[in-house]
């Protein structure tokens, strides 16, 4: 299967990549800034949320540089969001296409996943200034660069396979049950403030802090804030952790797309 599945990505790494060229061009059609807004973006909403709520309702993290705590989970987090949506509702918005030719249908999925993943890059350029700004007073502490930062590009690959996985999971499901495009939209809200992506997850209960161990993002999250704002390397542990969190929802995403798309064209 892995085989056969990587003969493919090769075969069709042209129509890849021309399908995010696309979605490229629709994005930033008539838009002015262009691709600009993918740096402005993420730190206007790291402005927003950090007036609302570090000045409004007080949230802080003791010893640690908060603006750059939060916008390492905003980025993290919204990569996560746009990436599985998109995902989630490529194939049936591709139904023309892959009733007219061969084309293997988890293409669509992959190219949503990739195409989000070059605008995660791009933020990636204004958090590394939001970083560097610390060392002049932005922010109360400042943060320090160290030779850990190369444990990051592991950490971003286990949420591109944690993500390419739920959006090949999510992605088959709408094809039989497009309620799903709707409630996850509701799931995602609900993920997204049961993830310590704006406050620390000390204020909560000793209990709550265990069952959040079970929650992928949020260790995610925290392998890449220990080493941007506490300068030290994840636990061993950790890192195994969240490859295999990447590694088996690729897995069972690719398994239950492969044994599903060939019914896909009676229910698109």
């Amino acid at each position: 299967m892995i085989k056969s599945t990587l003969i493919n990505v090769k075969k069709y790494s042209f129509l890849i990549q021309q399908l995010v060229i696309r979605d490229f061009k629709v994005k930033y059609k008539r838009s002015v800034l262009g691709i600009v807004w993918s740096l402005l973006y993420p730190v206007l909403m790291m402005a927003v949320m950090a007036v609302v709520f570090s000045q409004m309702f007080k949230f802080k993290v003791e010893g640690i540089n908060y603006l750059v705590y939060l916008m390492t989970g905003l980025i993290m987090f919204n990569y996560f969001s746009e990436a599985s949506s998109s995902a989630m509702i490529s194939v049936v918005s591709n139904f023309s296409l892959i009733n007219k030719v061969y084309i293997p249908k988890y293409i669509f999925p992959v190219s949503k996943c990739l195409f989000v993943l070059i605008n995660f890059v791009l933020t990636l350029i204004p958090w590394l200034g939001i970083i560097l700004l610390s060392y002049v007073g932005l922010g109360q502490y400042t943060c320090h660069l160290n030779i850990y930062y190369l444990i990051l590009p592991y950490v971003f690959l286990c949420l591109f396979l944690f993500t390419m996985g739920m959006g090949l999971l999510l992605s088959c499901i709408s094809v039989f049950l497009r309620d799903i495009i709707y409630i996850y939209g509701i799931i995602i809200t609900i993920w997204n403030y049961l993830t310590p992506v704006f406050y620390s997850v000390e204020i909560l209960p000793k209990d709550l802090q265990t069952i959040m161990g079970f929650n992928p993002l949020y260790r995610l999250l925290d392998a890449a804030r220990q080493i941007v704002l506490y300068g030290q390397a994840p636990s061993l542990m950790n890192l195994i952790i969240i490859g295999l969190i990447g590694i088996v929802s690729l897995i069972i995403g690719g398994l239950v797309f492969k044994k599903n798309q060939n019914k896909f064209i009676y229910y698109i």
